[in-house]
């Protein structure tokens, strides 16, 4: 086996002498097998070629002979083992013998091996060549389907194309028939044709193209002729405008001279340009109030002009970069959520309590020389006016006092100037959500920041909340309609309260103050004294036994202020527990009663008692004369005064037994007590100067 693949691997070309099939010697000289007689193939060519003979020999009479020659190697090696298990003397010579035929048929099986291996080259070459052959022809087959799938692509293309003149809009083919020329339009030809008659449109459509291409060309002509002369009258304006600056600027003497501020005006109202829609209201109602009713009124802008004309158009800030919420339910699937950005909660609350760079200031002056400034501030995220108040008295004005220490206060000045308007919370309840989402909980925790957001400020910018889901739009008739009357409010209020501070310093030192319109409304001689006056808090108003009536009335609020008054005469001594409301004036002061004579003695078991509560509470208005509606809580306490002393004197006459004898008779009375009721004459009479009942 061995042997058979060594020459399988060099394939050598074999010289082969004819000899008779008989002869089994080798040339020793050449030592080349020589084959059988019957392998020869002819003796007329020296050299011949194996892969010609292998080619031309049949391979089963060589599968024969592989078989042949296999069992003679068989047999021969069988006789050599069979001779040399003899012993004979010339086993030697014969077992030669044999080997030299047993190597003449190896000689054979190395021949067939090769001849195989030959036939086996040859067909993978030729499978090679096949395969190859194959190849091309696939890749002959790719290249003609790429070429189908092209030509059919444009084919495709082709049934598809749209031409340009599809996307013109052509006129119709009866107003082309009855406009175009016959020399163009071709009804003859085009009427059967609608191909001509598509080309004869379009032919049409060109013309008319042209002649107005012609026509743009004249208007243009015409505009760069108009563009120069305005130009030019441009440049003769520009040059007009440093001469009228100084024109202006030569007249500002004479405008001060005159008060005629026209440069601080029309610096104004460039500026009123760029506020919020609100503000802007407010400013127009303001300053036309001012010309027309009160020229002491003052109406200026302030701010950072940049940072508005930057801010535009004043739009409700939404707190998208903040959002929590989800999206809709109703959004699809194939939406993408907007990435939400989280914020600090200081950021939130900068956010939402924004103000617009310009605000408003107005100041209310009074006769007496105190003026009140009120800053308009617009808040962008919230969509409401806030105010921020500034009083300032006159010199000689008494502006503190123990007991009334913050009635002048920024805070309680104007608060409650129409029932109900404290000014705490925001008027737009839209706001509570963005107020929540902000982290802040009550909005009176950002007054002092950005102000009180009064309704009557939102009236007087022309808002109006009505709900939550309407954006308010600045009414200009509502603000012209509230102007006037919050105006006067506010000349009533301060007056009011500055007044009041001084009334309550007055009534702290133990004097009551009456004015010289009003002295004629008490009898000249009051014994009666205020012992003290003092301020109290809500929580002890409350729980006085006496005051009980008013509070179960539901009047008492915490915003309210509370007194308490001591007056004394003699022994007796008269306690006065006062409800004063913010709205003082347009809500009188309420008094109650307890008089401790040997005996407490209230409105629950004292019908003159009572008697005296309602001449102070329910008459006030006698007590309100021209040119000193200020003073009405003075006059209040005088009328008290005068009251306490009628119930002394009256009771003391009256009664023998009960009460000190100390009380004289000081006041004229006609009668002393009248009615089952027993009525004490409490209402004076001024004209006569004697005491009456009601």
């Amino acid at each position: 086996r061995k042997m058979a693949t060594s020459a399988g691997k060099k394939r050598p070309m074999v010289r082969v002498s004819r000899t008779d099939s008989s002869s089994n010697l080798a040339d020793k000289d050449s030592k080349k097998p020589k084959l059988d007689a019957g392998d020869r193939q002819g003796e007329s060519a020296p050299m011949y070629n194996e892969e010609e003979e292998a080619a031309q020999r049949d391979p089963a009479r060589d599968v024969g002979l592989y078989k042949t020659a296999c069992d003679g190697i068989r047999q021969l090696l069988q006789e050599i083992h069979q001779i040399r298990a003899s012993g004979r003397k010339d086993a030697a010579a014969e077992v030669a013998e044999r080997k030299i035929q047993a190597s003449m048929h190896f000689i054979t099986l190395k021949k067939l091996n090769r001849m195989a291996h030959m036939r086996c080259k040859k067909a993978r070459d030729t499978t090679h060549e096949h395969k190859q052959k194959v190849d091309s022809y696939h890749l002959q087959l790719q290249n003609l389907l790429y070429e189908v799938l092209h030509l059919q692509k444009e084919i495709t293309k082709c049934l598809e194309f749209k031409s340009k003149d599809e996307e013109i809009e052509l006129v119709d083919e009866a107003e082309f028939y009855r406009e175009a020329p016959k020399e163009i339009s071709k009804p003859d030809v085009t009427a059967q044709d609608p191909h001509q008659l598509t080309l004869a449109r379009l032919d049409w459509e060109l013309e008319q193209r042209k002649r107005l291409a012609e026509k743009c060309k004249d208007y243009e002509d015409q505009k760069e002729e108009i563009s120069q002369e305005i130009q030019t009258r441009r440049d003769q304006l520009d040059s007009l405008l440093p001469r009228l600056n100084t024109v202006l600027e030569s007249t500002k003497s004479l405008q001060e001279a005159l008060k005629m501020p026209f440069d601080e005006v029309r610096q104004q109202h460039r500026m009123a340009q760029f506020l919020p829609r609100p503000l802007y209201v407010l400013y127009v109602q303001s300053s036309a109030y001012q010309q027309a009713c009160d020229p002491a009124l003052t109406v200026t802008i302030e701010g950072d002009l940049d940072a508005a004309k930057a801010t535009g158009p004043s739009t409700s800030a939404a707190l998208d970069v903040d959002s929590d919420s989800d999206d809709e339910e109703g959004t699809s699937e194939k939406t993408r959520r907007r990435r939400t950005i989280s914020l600090d909660p200081s950021d939130r609350r900068g956010k939402v309590l924004h103000k617009h760079p310009l605000q408003v200031n107005i100041t209310v002056k009074c006769k007496d020389g105190s003026s009140l400034a009120l800053t308009f501030h617009y808040l962008l995220a919230l969509q409401i006016v806030t105010v921020i108040v500034q009083l300032r008295p006159v010199a000689e004005a008494v502006t503190s006092s123990v007991s009334g220490g913050d009635l002048l206060s920024p805070s309680s000045l104007l608060s409650c100037l129409f029932p109900g308007d404290h000014g705490n919370t925001t008027p737009n309840p839209a706001n509570q959500f963005l107020l929540e989402r902000a982290g802040i909980e009550d909005f009176n925790e950002c007054v002092k920041e950005v102000g009180k957001p009064y309704v009557w400020a939102q009236q007087l910018a022309g808002l109006q909340f009505l709900n939550a889901e309407e954006l308010p739009k600045p009414d200009t008739r509502l603000s012209s309609t509230h102007m006037e009357k919050t105006m006067k409010a506010l000349k009533v209020r301060v007056r009011a309260r500055l007044a009041l501070v001084q009334q309550l310093a007055s009534l702290e030192r133990g004097s009551v103050p009456v004015s010289r319109e009003c002295q004629r409304l008490f009898h000249t001689k009051i014994v009666s004294q205020l012992l003290s006056w003092k301020s109290i808090t809500y929580d002890d108003y409350i729980v006085l036994p006496y005051s009980q009536p008013v509070v179960d009335t539901g009047m008492v609020r915490d915003t309210d202020n509370f007194y308490l008054a001591v007056m004394q005469r003699g022994s007796a001594t008269l306690t006065a527990s006062v409800l004063l409301s913010p709205g003082y004036l347009t809500c009188p002061p309420v008094f109650s009663l307890s008089l401790s004579l040997g005996t407490e003695r209230t409105a629950g078991n004292d019908e003159n008692i009572r008697a005296m509560e309602h001449e102070v509470n329910v008459y006030y208005k006698e007590l309100l004369v021209k040119g000193s509606h200020d003073q009405l809580l003075t006059n209040q306490l005088q009328r008290l005064l005068m009251c306490l002393d009628v119930y002394l004197e009256t009771h003391s006459s009256s009664s023998a037994t009960e009460g000190p004898s100390e009380f004289g008779r000081e006041k004229i009375c006609p009668r002393v007590v009248r009615g089952p009721g027993r009525c004490k004459p409490f209402v004076y009479n001024s004209q006569h100067g004697f005491f009456t009942q009601r």
